[in-house]
């Protein structure tokens, strides 16, 4: 490794503060060499638990029967957010990913060589900030001073602030709280915090299983992005593949939206939810995907102008950096 590349390496790392674990997690698994030892090309995805269109994609098959005619093998990797998945993503560990609108700006500020590939129109409803029922809390603007948990550099750290903003609020008036969605819920339930950015279908179940009340949604505040996102590399070398992936992802959603019921069904076991949870967050997203364009990426821009203002992201960005020319 180049001394330029160590250098890109710890400052991912040093973005990325939840990412501690992970690098051992890779090394134990030996993904960073996986393609190496392969005697076929293969197609490395990173998902999330929540990311229900790229769940499913896995568990029905289409994409693995389709790549094999071109003699591809199809590989999975799961991480628990945006943000992890991208700095397996910039150390080569998997290709292609599907994260919200935050993660990305991190990464490109941390040197990571991505390129922005498709996006889900927007889906501001599937996330929120939540309080307790019993929460003498009414609005945002009440929220000053008190703390406020979230994953750091995931789509609810960009809600958190444009929520904030809208109410008058400044983001130094909060005590964030960065906590991934597991320990966030564990402290919402003991009363450690006060309120909790999260996203469906985590921010579903909270509602279901202790009637957490929203007290705020993306709606009219962010537009909820998602995107799909490759390494740069893999990219520019792999246009076909992709272009099967996104085939596949797209007759995916198709099939979610006209069978929204027995999708549920699917997930539950897998998501480790109740079936009429999964149903409220499946109903939330679109699951309607889109070429990158100027419009997102101009969105994607504001975001990451805000996160540089506030000092969050060490540098300006020019978005349209992270397409392939």
């Amino acid at each position: 490794m180049s001394a330029p590349q160590r250098f890109t390496r710890r400052r991912t790392l040093g973005l990325l503060s939840a990412l501690t674990t992970f690098s051992i997690a890779v090394a134990g698994l030996g993904l960073g060499n996986f393609a190496a030892a392969q005697s076929k090309p293969v197609l490395r995805i990173g998902y999330q638990k929540a990311a229900s269109t790229l769940v499913l994609l896995k568990a029905h098959g289409a994409l693995e029967k389709r790549l094999q005619a071109q003699g591809v093998e199809v590989k999975w990797a799961e991480f628990a957010a945006g943000p992890q998945l991208l700095e397996a993503l910039n150390v080569g560990s998997v290709d292609f990913g599907y994260v919200g609108e935050a993660p990305p700006v991190f990464a490109q500020a941390a040197g990571a060589d991505f390129v922005y590939t498709a996006y889900e129109i927007p889906t501001p409803d599937a996330e929120g900030l939540l309080v307790k029922k019993d929460s003498p809390i009414r609005s945002v603007a009440e929220l000053k001073g008190k703390k406020i948990a979230f994953n750091k550099g995931s789509d609810v750290h960009w809600l958190v602030v444009a929520l904030l903003k809208k109410a008058g609020l400044d983001y130094s008036d909060i005590q964030p709280v960065y906590l991934a969605p597991a320990d966030a819920r564990a402290a919402f339930e003991k009363g450690a915090i006060d309120a909790w950015a999260i996203w469906d279908p985590f921010q579903a179940a909270a509602e279901k299983q202790i009637g957490a009340r929203r007290l705020a949604t993306g709606v009219g505040a962010v537009s909820h992005h998602q995107f799909f996102l490759s390494a740069r590399p893999f990219a520019e070398k792999n246009a076909a593949v992709l272009k099967v992936l996104l085939e596949e992802i797209t007759k995916e959603g198709q099939w979610i939206r006209a069978n929204t019921k027995e999708a549920a069904a699917q997930l539950a076991p897998i998501q480790g939810l109740d079936t009429d949870v999964i149903e409220v967050s499946l109903k939330r997203y679109e699951h309607i995907f889109r070429p990158i364009d100027v419009k997102v990426l101009e969105e994607q821009q504001r975001i990451a102008d805000a996160f540089f203002e506030l000092k969050l992201i060490p540098k300006k960005l020019s978005v349209k950096d992270a397409v392939l020319k």
